[in-house]
Order: C-alpha cells, then structure tokens, then sequence
C-alpha cells in the first residue's frame, strides 16, 4: 500500500509537470507510419521510444493495454516496461485497462497492475462500474488510483450513462456520486476519478462535489478544444487530466519532434 495516496501524488506531479495525460497507443496505423513492423519488435520500438520523450515531459502517461495484449505474451511484457521506465522517469503510469468484474476476479485484477508487487505496476488504472459500483471494492482504499468509466465519449454510450434511475438521476450521475463519496474527506484530491469525455454536451453533470481527478479523453484527434474542455470542467482545470494521444505521437519517430508536439499541447492548456 502506498504511504500518500494517489490523489496527493496526482497534484503534486501536475504542479510541477502540467496536467495534460499523454496517451501511449500503439496503433497498427501508427506502427505502419512510423516506419515499423506490426510484430513485437515495432511495437517495442514504439513504445520504448514514446516513452523515453513522453515521462520526462507529463504529469501523467497512458498506455492502452488493448494495443500491447493484441501482441499476446510479448506485448504484455513490453507493457510491463513501459510502465517501470515511465516511473523511473518520474511520470505517474494510469494503465487504460477498463476492468471490472465481481469478488475474486475484481481482486485478481487489482493485484495484476496495482500494488508494488503488481507484475504491470501502474499508480492508477481505468475501471468499469457497469457491474454494480461496489463491485470495485477490491480495488478501492489501496491507496493507488481508479478512474471509473462514468459518461464516455463514445456516441453509444449516452443510451445507458444518460438513463434515469429511480432516483432521478443519470447512471452517469450516480457513478460520479460514488465516487465523490470515496473521497470525501480527502485533504487535496481523493484517489477515486471518473472518466468523463470531453466531447459530451455541457451541464450533463455535477462534478462540483467528486473532489477526485476527472480523466477527460476526447481533446485533440477525436475533435474536442481547450475551449471545450474550460466549457465542460471551468477556466482552471482543476484535477482534469485532458487525453492526447495520436495527435502526439503522429509526430513520431522523430524523439525531438515528438517532444516539440508534447509541449506545444502543454502549452495549449496554459495559454
């Protein structure tokens, strides 16, 4: 277990290296144009490559575990790598993994990438609730971080996040509500986020009270703006870490490229 939580060590990362998530996806487009094979040494290429620039850049870097386990055991293992040398350069590791089950399943995901004797160690990992909220439990006071899917980005997903419970409020809502009662008490953040697009229309919800960071996909290839994101979460952005990936890593393989498209987004977030 950790002895500071990841919320705390959230705002203390994002105070010294900005707040913008930099995703790791080793896309078959993006392997094809940086010039590599869509084997297990492109994809070591890749990645080892993206994250020697990206950690010594972000706050935050997320690798999308389903583009390394397509490369079965060999890519689990570069994945592996890439989360050690992310945090051997001093960048916070949120896996995208979106796991969710019940009991002893939940408790075997969470000893698989949370915890210093994870084998794919990350700070903080994705999660779905769609199981029931307390179906997180395992995953929850072990000081690492989750962020919990609540209203994604993806145009199917309004049907059900968007649905009304008995209680009046939004699936999505309630999700947020969880959450928030995870942190409450919390001295800066708390360690339970949501994942929260930053496509989705404004005032859908109320995340005054989450006191939990906000994971916010959608900025940059999938069309939403930093004007987009102060509409959504306000001027300063507080605990919202905005998600880019290919629209950084296009610029690859070039290492000084790739930096230059790393800071130029920062910058964007700031201006």
């Amino acid at each position: 277990m950790s002895v500071t939580g990841f919320g705390a060590r959230l705002v203390e990362a994002v105070a010294a290296r900005g707040n913008l998530c930099a995703g790791i996806d080793p896309h078959p487009g993006l392997l094809d144009a940086w010039g590599l094979d869509r084997d297990p040494g492109g994809l070591e290429k890749f990645a080892l490559t993206a994250v020697d620039v990206l950690a010594e850049e972000v706050s935050v870097v997320k690798p999308q575990s389903a583009f390394f386990e397509a490369f079965g055991p060999p890519g689990v293992a570069v994945l592996a790598r890439v989360a050690e040398h992310a945090r051997d350069r001093g960048a916070l590791v949120l896996l995208d993994v979106k796991r969710g089950d019940i009991g002893s399943t939940m408790a075997a995901y969470t000893a698989a990438y949370l915890g210093p004797d994870a084998p794919v160690r990350a700070d903080a990992i994705t999660v779905s609730p769609y199981l029931g909220f307390g179906s997180l439990a395992p995953a929850l006071g072990t000081g690492e971080g989750l962020f919990v899917l609540a209203r994604t980005s993806n145009p199917d997903s309004g049907a059900l996040q968007n649905a009304l419970l008995p209680n009046g409020k939004t699936v999505a809502q309630s999700i947020v509500d969880e959450a928030a009662r995870c942190n409450a008490g919390a001295a800066s953040l708390g360690d339970v986020g949501v994942v929260v697009g930053a496509t989705i229309p404004a005032g859908e919800l109320d995340l005054t009270g989450l006191n939990g960071p906000v994971l916010a996909p959608g900025f940059g290839a999938q069309g939403a703006t930093v004007d987009d994101l102060r509409r959504l979460f306000g001027a300063d952005l507080p605990g919202v870490l905005p998600a880019s990936s290919r629209d950084v890593l296009r610029h690859g393989p070039d290492p000084v490229a790739l930096r230059d498209a790393v800071r130029r987004t920062q910058a964007s977030l700031t201006g």
